[in-house]
């Protein structure tokens, strides 16, 4: 097996294999093309050529190859939420660059939803899950807020797991976390100290820390949450179209506007994009700072969190739990960054 044989599954030169495969910030020709690569990766089980490696650095031992399964449950494979695929694309590289088989990328977008689980049978879920993925299967990184007792049921199957996420799991398996409460205090605070008061929020709420920290922070602020400036949603840039859409057509509409995500907030600002003469423009602020945040019309003001440390550290931690490194449960806290652009304004009047 070698890159060649990727290179041709994928319709694509070796250098290009080469390039996706060690550098996750490297820019196909289409996003198409990056999964056709993967996808080849996958089903070749490839692994660098650790013998040769091994030669160059005159390194005897050869470690075993670990077969590891990603599992998304903020997304499905025909919705993707950014975010999740910027660090998917780390964890991709690191994986590969510690000589272990990416065996697996499954989506269970189900376990996200605390109410949906409620009406599931969940053994069932993991079970056809489990049909769905390589027989080898040494451990799991899991990437996005999953249900409490799907992850008890999954701790069950899986030896070996890792976290990524914004909501903790509370000590049940090994994470690496960027505080959502903390990343929605550092942004509604931001809001608040420009002169808002009328706050408006987007986004999960079902047990979900960045509306918990949106409370928190208004009630800190000595602010009331006015219920019909929460606007629970899906995560996608769909909805935020919605949403803004929505305030738009109140004749109270909040004055500046946390959005969970990324995606979400950009829809939001096509949406007052497309209203060209109105009379007063909402300031947005989200959380995750993906690639699109930079580019977007305003740029949008953000929450940075550091995808290429959680990809990063979320396959170390899996390899030294694997390997026998450490056996207590372990959690790694990121903090985020604000990312100041051009979506938010100082507020001074009235609506």
């Amino acid at each position: 097996m070698s890159i060649k044989e990727i290179a041709k599954r994928a319709g694509t030169s070796p250098a290009t294999v080469s390039r996706v495969l060690n550098n996750p910030d490297y820019v196909c020709q289409t996003p198409e093309l990056r999964e056709k690569i993967w996808q080849a990766v996958r089903d070749l089980n490839y692994v660098p050529n650790q013998a040769a490696r091994d030669l160059k650095k005159g390194v005897l031992d050869i470690e075993k190859n670990y077969y590891i399964n990603v599992l998304m449950t903020r997304t499905d494979n025909t919705q993707t939420d950014p975010f999740f695929s910027e660090v998917l694309r780390v964890i991709e590289s690191e994986i590969h660059k510690n000589m272990c088989i990416l065996s697996g990328i499954l989506y269970k977008p189900v376990f996200s939803d605390d109410k949906k689980c409620k009406m599931q049978n969940l053994d069932k879920l993991i079970d056809e899950l489990r049909q769905g993925e390589n027989e080898k299967c040494d451990g799991l990184i899991i990437m996005g807020k999953c249900n409490g007792e799907a992850l008890k049921k999954l701790g069950k199957k899986y030896k070996n797991i890792v976290s990524v996420n914004r909501n903790s799991t509370n000590y049940e398996v090994d994470e690496i976390l960027c505080d959502g409460h903390k990343i929605a205090e550092m942004a509604v605070q931001y809001l608040i100290d420009l002169g808002h008061k009328r706050i408006g929020y987007v986004g999960a709420c079902e047990n979900e820390t960045r509306y918990q920290g949106f409370l928190d922070t208004l009630k800190k602020n000595n602010i009331e949450c006015t219920p019909s400036y929460v606007v629970e949603t899906e995560q996608t840039e769909s909805q935020g179209y919605k949403a803004m859409d929505y305030f738009l057509g109140k004749d109270d509409m909040p004055s500046g506007i946390y959005c969970a995500n990324d995606i979400t907030a950009i829809g939001m600002l096509k949406s007052l994009r497309r209203h060209k003469k109105l009379p007063f423009i909402p300031s947005v602020i989200s959380s995750d700072d993906i690639d699109a945040a930079q580019f977007s019309k305003p740029l949008l003001t953000t929450i940075r969190l550091p995808k290429e440390e959680m990809g990063k550290f979320a396959v170390y931690l899996l390899l030294d739990r694997m390997r026998g490194g450490h056996k207590s449960v372990v959690r790694m806290e990121l903090e985020g960054k604000l990312m100041v652009r051009e979506s938010c304004q100082e507020f001074h009047g009235t609506l």
